[in-house]
This record gives structure tokens, C-alpha cells and sequence, in this order.
């Protein structure tokens, strides 16, 4: 096992983890968090025989806390940075929430040359915010709360979100974790700031629409009826429509944290996946 820095063309160190032999699996993580939310993931397709990598987004984690460029191009520029660092050929990309709209630009942006599929967990495509053709998204005001909050109060927010909607502990017979609580404030708070600040406008106002059409190759959908995060209906089933080769598999009751909470349904649905002819 390794762990090492890749530096971008504009001077950023890009932390990254490259775990074992075999086929890539690319991991690209959610706000606010660092490649340590695939844990489970990266442990379970380790054991498989997989290659697993997975870095901290700019600004995140144990990247550099650069002061400009968190959009979501500079994103996927950055997981170019590391796929080309590695050499990577016939990558799977598997992006959660943030993760999955940096996997769908990056593959938009730069092509699918040295991918062979995607899976995208709860992510932010199509597009969160509420226009005038997008009716179906989340009002401005819900995220200019969210920089609010980053403002003012970050690490109380930071414990707030994990014990409350991201995970469903807040849902009637729901079992808060402490420890799951407790490893994502930990994540939050390693990351700058203001990276996160600048974050929401990446993940909430980017518009992934024409990015979804261009991605040809198969690309699994994950999504839980139940995030409060980034809503069901307005992202699973519009994202996996738009996508020319993709497949919806929606997770009834499931939070938008379902990758930890749920990790044993996930890891198993992405295996097959990736195991199908």
C-alpha cells in the first residue's frame, strides 16, 4: 500500500491512496469530505483482486488548501492529474454526491479513453438548483443557508448534517453511529474553508445536462427514495435518462450516506456491475 502527492498543472498537491493490482477503481468522494469516506469500498474491492485509488479533492482532506478554483472543471482536471500520474487504463469511476458530478465532468471534459465504466452514488447531476428549466430543483436560499452555515459555524454545521439528514439518523427508528458522526465531522474540518464555501456553488449550481449525453459507455445509477440531500426525483432517474448506456437502481428507505450506512448493498450492486459482460 502507497500514499502519495500528484502535482496539477497549476502548482496544486492532489493527495491520492493507490491500494493493490488489477483493474482501477477510481473513487471520487462527496462535500465536504476526503478519500477516507470509501473505507468500506476500497477495503471491500481490495480484497477482491481490484486496484482501488481514490485522492482528496483541492482543498479537501490533505490536498493543497488552494484560495481560488473550486469549480467543477478544476475538479476533473485534478482526477485527470491523477489517473495520467498512475497510467491508468480500462479505470472504473465511482462517484459519490460532488464525487459523481466530478466523475460525469471528467469524463465529459476528457474524454472516456481510459475509462471502461462509471457508477455514480446519490450524485448532484443533472443539476440541483431550481431554474427556470429546472423547476423541479432546490431553491438558492436552501444553499445560500448551507455557505451560511460554512461562515459562521462550520464545525456545529459539520456535526449537525452527519446526526441528521445525511446519514437518516434523523428518521423515525434510525441509529445514529457515533462514530460515523464523529469520522465525518473529522473529514469536514481537515479541509479549508473556503474551498468548502466555493464547493456548494460547484456542486449546486453546475449543470451536467450536455456533460450526461457525451458519456457513452455503461454507467450504473444509485439512488435512495430516501436523501434529503440531494433529492430522488430530481436527480436518479433524470440523470440515468439523459445518460445514452445508463441503469437506474433506485434503493428504497435508503439515506444519501448509503455508501457507509449501507455498504454491504452497495459494494455488492457495484460488483456485479462492474462484473457483467
Amino acid at each position: 500500500m502507497t500514499t502519495n502527492t500528484v502535482k496539477t498543472s497549476d502548482g496544486v498537491e492532489i493527495f491520492y491512496k493507490d491500494w493493490g493490482h488489477g483493474t482501477p477503481i477510481v473513487f471520487s468522494h462527496g462535500w465536504p469530505l476526503s478519500a477516507d469516506d470509501w473505507d468500506a469500498q476500497m477495503l471491500y474491492f481490495l480484497e477482491r483482486g481490484y486496484r482501488v485509488i481514490a485522492h482528496d479533492r483541492r482543498g479537501h482532506g490533505r490536498s493543497s488548501q488552494v484560495g481560488s478554483s473550486h469549480d467543477m472543471d478544476h475538479y476533473a482536471d485534478d482526477l485527470l492529474a491523477v489517473v495520467e500520474h498512475l497510467d491508468l487504463g480500462g479505470a472504473i469511476h465511482v462517484g459519490h454526491s460532488t464525487g459523481g458530478g466530478e466523475v460525469v465532468r471528467y469524463l465529459a471534459r476528457h474524454g472516456q479513453a481510459r475509462a471502461s465504466k462509471a457508477v455514480l452514488i446519490a450524485a448532484v447531476p443533472p443539476l440541483m438548483l431550481q431554474t427556470p428549466d429546472n423547476p423541479g430543483g432546490l431553491p438558492k436560499d436552501v444553499f445560500d443557508g448551507f455557505r451560511q452555515q460554512v461562515a459562521s459555524n462550520r464545525a456545529q454545521f459539520y456535526r449537525d448534517v452527519p446526526a441528521g439528514p445525511f446519514y437518516g439518523y434523523n428518521r423515525p427508528g434510525a441509529t445514529p453511529s457515533e462514530g460515523i458522526i464523529q469520522n465525518w465531522w473529522r473529514q469536514g474540518m481537515m479541509g479549508a474553508a473556503l474551498a468548502h464555501y466555493d464547493g456548494i456553488a460547484a456542486f449546486s449550481e453546475t449543470d451536467f445536462r450536455h456533460d450526461l449525453k457525451k458519456i457513452t459507455l455503461p454507467v450504473l445509477v444509485q439512488h435512495g427514495d430516501d436523501d434529503q440531500i440531494v433529492p430522488y426525483a430530481s436527480s436518479g432517474p433524470l440523470t440515468a435518462a439523459l445518460l445514452p448506456n445508463g441503469v437506474l437502481k433506485t434503493y428504497a428507505g435508503f439515506p444519501h450516506g448509503m455508501p457507509t450506512t449501507h455498504a454491504e448493498v452497495i459494494n455488492a450492486d457495484i460488483l456485479a456491475f462492474i462484473e457483467a459482460c
